[in-house]
């Protein structure tokens, strides 16, 4: 890129008045420019377009070059396009919403509701063609108006599916319906010679920087928080593959504090300011590339880190796809974007008096302000307070905070917390005959996250007893006892477990009384909660346990768990053994063995919390692996020949050389079985693993494939039901079979790692 004075990546900066080196080159031999001021070297104004409203409305209206904003919204379109395939649901969208089934749903207002089935694919029909229609840049308007409406819709439409980056494609979308997008490398320009390669206004490019700035700036801030400054946020990151060159010289406790979160902070609180300058700008567009392909490996985000990455070039010099695509043969540019650096005048712009700017004369351009630049420049402002205010006003929508503050999703608060539970127990209680009974975790509803979410929980409650009269259940409240651990907090209650939530206030304007608060005070347990787990072996599993004064845990102990004792950490216990009918009184620092296979009650009878931990050994799963280490000796004998005395029939199997993908194991013995069957596990994921590149995108391209595959045809189902009725449900069944065909069981994906953003996978 060539050497410019002024900053490309400010929000309002100078593109507008560039040119190309030659032309300027030539212009030099003639006319000496001015020199540039230190303000305007940086950030692409002078102090003077700040002292009236008129000329900063002149400067957010200047004319800029359309290059770069023309390829954004082309990526743009494309990544959506894509992205409504898989991670808004196109491929799933009949088990997502199960048409005419009992379930409980999550709208933000709940007077939404799904359309029937057949409707929902055409919604999601318009929503892909919008996506196309923004793409190629054809109808514009109309293509924008079609993505932003059904986008919106579908995401009001379930608030646990919300999260970050799926509310930063509803921002994009419709600020990009309210720009020129259309004026550069579009179906419309061809289409209207009039705004084909045309002049945009800056606020065009002000709104979309400022709005990336916004996403990285505000999630360092929000990673200011202590417990990602002190690296218990995302701990579990350090484990990952990705940071083994890291673990090479560094402990892996190391790589956890300064690599993942101490390189995440500072990250996000520079990549902004770094992406501005021009000094710094090739720094930082290799840093924000590698963070965002290291999070498309560590996390199941969609196009998220396609899109970031996407958005990176708009911090450049806006005529840089004239330059890039300069450089290609002659015979190519037909097919190629405009290389020309003259773009025409647009009425949308304010040109300066005799400027001379385009290809038309500078008498044509009016250097009046119009009501129209009037209105941009203070949506452009409004947006902008709009954007820096939201992430802060929680103290406004106080029925959606909890232990967080609001809904996940539109404050930038990026993997600032993850999450744990430990207990699920849903209580209902017929309200005339007083019967209680209990309800399975999650049933009438395909998401988890009302576990964390007041609001969420309210809706939950309110369906059940819509639901439960069906049962035979009159009147049903229903109690909810939630144990969560976050950040690697004790494991505590997030809700009141006393409180029908059926009948419970909710309003989201006021804060909820049945929101149990967070022990923040035991958070310097975490320290001694790691020289504790240190001390333990691989085999034995420890849960910290936060309890409230008046109230108790009830458990059962499985039969699996033996050796499962209770130890007092803080404050004093109550522990009832049920079947026994005994009380045993523990105080600080005191242990008692629970029986396995029983139920007891664990009772907080101190004045503060009480805070205990369970130790406990699954014998049943330290039995299987000492068999499976016994088998993997025996086999390893086999192999090399070591092993001279002859099998029985059960162990036999272990001679087999047959590691064919598809074989049948074949085994009496269970245990053999299990071992051989994870054996070959085993051997595929560590295939899968080291393959080279082109097999990892083979299987990449495969996946994808059914998918999309999956999405059109039950999409060219649902329109033929409503355009000519549904067919006989023979032919119906069998059209879903066709479209629902999976890829060959060889291909199918066998490595189990959790790839997903903490608590937030739904589906």
């Amino acid at each position: 890129m060539e050497a410019r004075a002024a900053s490309a990546g400010a929000f309002v900066g100078s593109d507008g008045g560039k040119t190309t080196a030659k032309k300027a080159s030539a212009h030099k031999k003639t006319k000496q420019p001015a020199p540039q001021s230190k303000l305007e070297q940086l950030f692409g104004f002078k102090k003077e377009d700040l002292t009236s409203w008129s000329s900063l409305v002149a400067l957010l209206n200047r004319p800029t070059d359309p290059a770069s904003l023309g390829i954004f919204r082309c990526l743009f379109g494309l990544l959506m396009a894509v992205d409504i395939t898989q991670e808004r649901g196109l491929s799933h969208v009949d088990y997502k919403y199960l048409d005419g089934a009992p379930v409980c749903r999550f709208p933000l207002f709940n007077f939404l509701k799904p359309l029937p089935m057949d409707w929902m694919y055409v919604v999601y029909l318009v929503m892909f063609l919008g996506a196309l229609g923004i793409m190629l840049g054809c109808l514009y308007r109309l293509s924008c108006l079609m993505f932003i409406s059904t986008y919106w819709y579908i995401f009001f439409l379930d608030k646990t599916a919300w999260n970050n980056h799926s509310y930063l494609y509803g921002l994009i979308g419709f600020q990009l319906a309210l720009m020129d997008g259309n004026r550069y490398w579009s179906l419309d320009g061809l289409r209207r010679p009039s705004i084909r390669n045309a002049h945009v206004p800056l606020w065009n490019y002000t709104l979309l920087r400022t709005q990336i700035f916004i996403v990285y700036f505000i999630a360092g801030v929000k990673k200011l928080d202590a417990d990602w400054v002190e690296g218990y946020s995302m701990s579990y990151l350090a484990h990952h593959w990705l940071f083994d060159p890291f673990k090479v010289i560094l402990p892996v406790e190391f790589v956890s504090l300064v690599v993942v979160h101490g390189g995440g902070l500072i990250l996000d609180l520079s990549a902004g300011y770094l992406l501005f300058f021009d000094t710094t700008r090739p720094y930082a567009m290799v840093f924000v590339t590698y963070f965002h392909c290291m999070n498309s490996q560590l996390f199941s985000i969609g196009m998220f880190a396609y899109a970031m990455m996407a958005t990176s070039p708009l911090f450049c010099y806006a005529d840089w796809p004239r330059r890039f695509f300069g450089r290609f043969p002659a015979f190519l540019r037909g097919l190629l974007p405009f290389t020309s650096a003259d773009p025409q005048s647009s009425s949308s712009c304010v040109y300066h008096a005799g400027s001379g700017k385009g290809r038309q004369p500078a008498a044509s351009k009016s250097p009046k302000l119009r009501f129209k630049h009037k209105m941009a420049a203070v949506f452009t402002l409004a947006y902008i307070l709009e954007q820096f205010f939201l992430p802060y006003s929680h103290f406004i929508t106080q029925g959606y905070n909890n232990w967080t503050n609001g809904l996940y999703g539109y404050s930038w608060d990026m993997m600032v917390h993850s999450r744990s539970h430990q207990h699920v127990k849903i209580t209902y209680k017929d309200g005339q005959t007083g019967e209680v009974g209990y309800l399975n975790p999650g049933v009438f509803t395909q998401s988890r996250r009302w576990k964390d979410h007041g609001d969420m929980l309210k809706q939950y409650a309110t369906c059940l007893s819509d639901l439960l009269p069906r049962y035979n259940i009159s009147e049903p409240q229903i109690y909810f006892d939630i144990w969560v651990s976050i950040n690697e907090r004790f494991q505590q209650r997030i809700f009141d477990p006393r409180v029908d939530i059926v009948r419970a206030d909710w309003s989201p304007f006021r804060p909820n009384g049945w929101v149990m608060p967070l022990l923040v005070d035991l958070s310097p347990w975490r320290t001694k909660f790691q020289e504790i787990e240190s001390t333990l072996d691989n085999q034995t599993e420890i849960v910290f346990i936060a309890d409230f004064p008046g109230l108790h845990l009830e458990n059962f102990v499985s039969e699996d768990l033996g050796n499962t004792s209770i130890h007092l950490l803080q404050g004093s216990l109550n522990v009832e053994i049920v079947e026994e009918k005994k009380n045993y009184s523990l105080q600080a620092g005191e242990k008692i063995q629970v029986p396995a296979g029983a139920y007891h009650r664990a009772y907080t009878v101190s004045e503060g919390p009480s805070c205990y931990m369970y130790i406990y050994v699954n014998t049943t799963e330290a039995a299987l692996q000492q068999n499976f280490t016994r088998l993997l000796d025996l086999q390893e004998r086999i192999r090399n020949g070591t092993e001279t005395e002859p099998l029985p029939l059960e162990l036999q199997p272990l001679m087999s050389t047959d590691d064919e993908d598809g074989a049948e194991v074949d085994a009496i013995d269970p245990v053999v079985r299990l071992f051989l069957k994870r054996q070959r596990r085993i051997k595929e994921v560590k295939k899968r693993r080291e393959a080279g590149v082109l097999e990892r995108l083979e299987r990449f391209a495969i996946k994808k494939y059914y998918a999309i595959r999956r999405g059109f045809l039950m999409t060219a189902i649902a329109v033929r039901n409503l355009a000519v009725g549904l067919p006989p449900m023979e032919q119906l069944t069998q059209e879903v079979a066709f479209a629902n065909m999976k890829e060959p069981e060889g291909e199918k994906n066998q490595d189990d790692r959790l790839k997903d953003e903490v608590a937030h996978g739904e589906l």
